[in-house]
């Protein structure tokens, strides 16, 4: 695909090169070129599209995109108050609120908060360099592009009692995004639903916010589950079993493995839940906290009970694992080297024994057998690598002989 230049802009097919970046980021590939429909663009042409933007070379060409954090560089914008300047005019939300600048150009916002965020632009590169490695190598996995991670029933729902805050409700989804919980429910969110902000305070867990369901009261969000858990920093008058997170999401996975679909119920942000709606649930979680602070923040008490959730899961793993690396194990990372062997250990306390006795470490001579027994142990205790073994083979050498010009002859000074 050949790009041009237009009113200082990359583009491909009239389109500016970022907004392609930006459709294929947010979506799968297949289905962003289907909404692109531009002609002659496939996975094959793409690619030089996406090269283009990820190395940057629009900073040659002297141009940029729309929305992107490169053309707030370009025009020397710094601050909020410069970037409104430059426009005609800033509309927020349903035009109530205007903001008068000096530029020709009018834009819209859904509110102040997202213009204070998105101002300055994205990264398109950044994004182009992810859908590269999505093109590749198939780097998103199924249920990042909207399917479940799990099927429908395999892990506990989330259900937030009346959120108040869009954003939270987006630090949640993010929350079960990290642990996998695909399954999240609303009762009567103040904001109403669906809404942009929480789709930004997500971060990018949109598949979390785009299955999310809204439900008009409790009732309804329970209805189809067996057993439910109430999360609390209250002590309840109910005869309740009170379970920890990990007692919780133990029992939680003994009785999906059986069949039943079970859910976590979490209270509203000022003052969590009410005892009438505690008593819908078969079970209390308490976390353990400072008893003289015990208020959680609502995504903090998702992402608590979500982790004890993965720590049993086989989908675990210890940080992102993309397709050029390998997972972790916990313990020493040894990368690619490999532990040395005996023989090179001791051709290492040899060379470094040579060299001490040679140099009248050794004095006097009687305590020579301790000294080298506990200089041995002391290598041994490192668990140096093969690598770490030439190394101080080579730190010996240096030390007992010189480098360079500086290099002792055998024997002698220079």
């Amino acid at each position: 695909m050949q790009i041009t230049f237009e009113e200082h802009e990359p583009r491909v097919a009239g389109r500016p090169v970022g907004a392609i970046v930006h459709v294929c980021h947010v979506s799968t590939i297949d289905q962003g070129l289907k909404e692109l429909a531009i002609p002659g663009l496939t996975r094959e042409t793409l690619e030089p599209v996406l090269q283009y933007c990820a190395e940057v070379r629009c900073a040659a060409d002297n141009v940029s995109c729309p929305g992107c954090k490169r053309r707030t560089e370009m025009l020397g914008l710094e601050t909020l108050d410069q970037y409104i300047l430059s426009k005609k005019e800033v509309i927020v939300g349903d035009g109530r609120v205007r903001l008068k600048g000096e530029g020709v150009e009018t834009v819209s916002t859904p509110c102040l908060e997202s213009l204070t965020r998105q101002w300055s632009g994205e990264n398109y590169w950044f994004w182009a360099r992810r859908v590269i490695r999505k093109l590749r190598h198939g780097l998103r996995r199924m249920h990042i592009q909207g399917e479940p991670v799990a099927d429908e029933g395999e892990t506990p729902s989330i259900i937030l009692m009346e959120p108040q805050l869009a954003d939270n409700i987006g630090m949640v989804a993010r929350a079960c995004a990290n642990f996998g919980l695909d399954d999240l429910r609303l009762v009567n969110p103040r904001d109403g639903w669906p809404n942009e902000k929480a789709r930004i305070a997500a971060s990018g867990a949109n598949y979390i916010i785009d299955d999310a369901k809204a439900y008009e009261t409790l009732e309804d969000s329970l209805a189809d589950l067996n057993w439910v858990a109430a999360t609390t920093a209250r002590q309840r008058d109910l005869r309740k079993p009170v379970l920890t997170p990990e007692q919780a999401l133990a029992e939680i996975r003994t009785r999906i493995s059986r069949g039943e679909r079970c859910g976590i119920l979490f209270g509203r942000e000022r003052n969590g839940l009410e005892t009438s709606e505690v008593a819908n649930a078969d079970a209390l979680i308490m976390i353990p906290v400072n008893s003289r602070f015990a208020s959680l923040n609502l995504a903090q008490a998702v992402l608590l009970t979500g982790y004890e959730w993965m720590r049993g899961s086989p989908q675990a793993s210890l940080g992102r694992v993309t397709t050029y690396e390998k997972p972790l194990t916990e313990g020493l990372y040894m990368g690619d080297d490999r532990p040395a062997t005996k023989a090179e250990l001791t051709g290492l306390f040899q060379h470094l024994e040579a060299e001490l006795e040679r140099l009248g470490f050794f004095n006097p001579q009687h305590k020579r057998p301790t000294v080298v027994n506990n200089l041995r142990t002391f290598f041994l205790r490192a668990n140096a690598t093969d690598q770490e073994v030439r190394t101080l083979r080579g730190i010996v050498a240096t030390l007992a002989q010189g480098k360079g010009r500086a290099r002792k002859p055998p024997g002698g000074t220079p």
